[in-house]
């Protein structure tokens, strides 16, 4: 057998259950980083209730002093109708199917049908999938003619914020950061000037600072300068998670993206977790679907996914920001 000639569709709830779902549940989702609302109705709406402070009130005769009903704010998420299409030569499709499936089975190569074929197909295109989801969450900008610009991103959104004066912004050069103690310093600007309500938020574990590989590169060179133990083990065996003041901080791994766009090749964000909100549907637009298929005419194997997603920063004032001119 030289080739895999079955065709395989998702649509309905096999969409959901088989593909998407794990994908964007889960520890998936928690390796993206941010809030994700999967298969809401669309035109998707946040709901962001402004609780009412100071209502404890003496207590009194009989009557009703609850005051104004509690303020109600939408945010709308601005779903796009996007596909992804990749094509294999059918020779490399089988090698790299191959390999996936005798990672997880001791399936014998002369017969690759069934179930664990299947799920070895899926999980190749489910994580190139994936991998592009969270960069152009990221990244996305609609009016570039090329790379990733079927649905705007949390850059585009904050760069927008930066240009009206929306949000707490602070640039750099590169000099400013010669020495590895100079990544403190920026912590701390975007922490003392961050609205005072995203400092109380701190006690829920949900802020962290999402940053470029750069500056959490220098990071970890100011956490080796430490003259401790656990700094030279650190130094030698890697960490698995950084954090400043309890505050994880999170290389959003851009830099192979960013070169190619016309946002802001280094920077730090700071922000609740979520603040920041994909949306991905695959139930509510005729035709979303994800099809796997051998063309025979060019010997290709061919895989595509229809649905919708789009991103959104729900509230601005929990936003500081710092980037590199």
């Amino acid at each position: 057998m030289n080739y895999i000639e079955n065709a395989k569709q998702y649509t309905g709830s096999e969409l959901e259950t088989v593909f998407f779902r794990p994908m964007l549940t889960g520890g998936s989702a928690r390796e993206l980083g941010v809030r994700i609302l999967y298969n809401m109705p669309t035109p998707t709406y946040v709901q962001l209730w402004d609780g009412q402070r100071n209502i404890l009130q003496k207590y009194a005769d009989a009557g009703w002093s609850g005051g104004a009903a509690a303020a109600k704010l939408e945010k709308k998420i601005d779903l796009q109708r996007v596909k992804a299409e990749m094509g294999f030569a059918a020779a490399d499709y089988f090698a790299m199917v191959c390999e996936q499936v005798t990672a997880i089975t001791d399936l014998h190569l002369d017969d690759l049908t069934g179930t664990e074929l299947e799920k070895a197909e899926t999980e190749l295109f489910r994580r190139a999938l994936a991998e592009n989801i969270r960069a152009t969450m990221w990244v996305g900008d609609t009016s570039a003619e090329s790379g990733y610009n079927t649905f705007d991103g949390f850059l585009k959104i904050v760069k927008q914020l930066v240009d009206d004066e929306s949000v707490y912004n602070k640039t750099y050069q590169s000099a400013d950061l010669a020495s590895p103690e100079k990544i403190v310093e920026l912590f701390d600007t975007l922490w003392t000037n961050a609205d005072a309500r995203m400092q109380d938020l701190k006690a829920e574990g949900q802020l962290a600072f999402f940053l470029t590989s750069d500056l959490c590169h220098l990071y970890e060179k100011y956490l080796d300068s430490k003259g401790v133990d656990a700094a030279y083990t650190d130094a030698v065996n890697g960490r698995q998670g950084l954090a400043y003041h309890g505050i994880p901080v999170i290389d959003v791994r851009l830099g192979s993206y960013l070169a190619q766009t016309s946002l802001h090749k280094s920077f730090c964000l700071l922000t609740d977790r979520r603040n920041l909100v994909l949306a991905v549907n695959t139930a509510d637009m005729p035709g979303n679907e994800v099809r796997m298929w051998y063309n025979p005419d060019e010997m290709e194997n061919r895989q595509r996914a229809v649905f919708m997603a789009g991103c959104q920063l729900l509230d601005e004032s929990l936003v500081a920001y710092a980037y590199q001119q």
